[in-house]
């Protein structure tokens, strides 16, 4: 595929660079895929840096291009995160399971994730955004270091025109914040919500998930219902 786009997402002075990379087929169509899931990246003809899996931000159907979010956190990411427009990258997938909603339809749906771990979330939101009427209650549960470090910030405070409500957790306010700080699943288990119809989405470090994932327990969700993309 070949690169379209590539935006930086963070703050130009936070100090850790997160891109919305953007990749368009060089011939032919991408086949639909299911929220959440995620492809193989690697460089053409090169076996190092190594390839590596990044989760697919876009909607699902019928889709022209594949977006993702790219933090720089090792070689493959630093590169992709100078990469320039045009040039070419192999792509393998989409595979994994992805956050397959079918079965829960009619059920409130809780989407949680950190970082770029947004990513799989969005492609989720979207495409419930396409079928909002066969949702209840849907909520975002975001966490982001601090206020430099959020991603999508317009694009969050958007949604509420889709009834989708957002909360933003920081793990370090400042002076100017008035939401939540510490982690999510904090803010999760302030509002308490009822396991018994709904479905919670997890995305993100493993340490966040396990933490999530025992909030949610407390709070009844049966293990079925919380789901993980891979």
């Amino acid at each position: 595929m070949r690169v379209k786009e590539n935006l930086r997402l963070t703050a130009a002075d936070c100090q850790d660079t997160v891109i919305h990379l953007i990749l368009e087929p060089v011939e032919g169509q991408l086949v639909s895929f299911t929220p959440g899931q995620y492809v193989r990246l690697g460089l053409p003809g090169l076996t190092e840096p190594a390839p590596g899996y990044f989760a697919i931000a876009s909607a699902p159907n019928t889709p022209d291009c594949f977006e993702f979010f790219v933090k720089n956190a090792g070689s493959l990411s630093a590169y992709l995160c100078d990469i320039e427009i045009g040039a070419l990258l192999d792509v393998e997938g989409p595979m994994g399971k992805g956050f397959d909603l079918t079965p829960f339809r009619g059920d409130d749906v809780y989407l949680i994730g950190v970082g770029t771990g947004i990513a799989p979330l969005r492609s989720t939101w979207l495409d419930i955004i396409a079928h909002r009427e066969d949702y209840g209650k849907v909520a975002i549960y975001a966490g982001f270091l601090t206020e430099m470090h959020q991603l999508l910030t317009e694009e969050l405070a958007d949604l509420a025109a889709h009834h989708i409500d957002v909360s933003i957790t920081l793990e370090m306010g400042s002076d100017n914040w008035t939401g939540p700080i510490g982690y999510v699943q904090h803010a999760i288990e302030r509002d308490a919500p009822d396991g018994d119809h709904a479905v919670a989405c997890l995305a993100g470090m493993s340490v966040m998930v396990d933490a999530c994932t025992q909030t949610l327990q407390n709070l009844g969700f049966n293990d079925s219902r919380i789901l993980l993309n891979h």
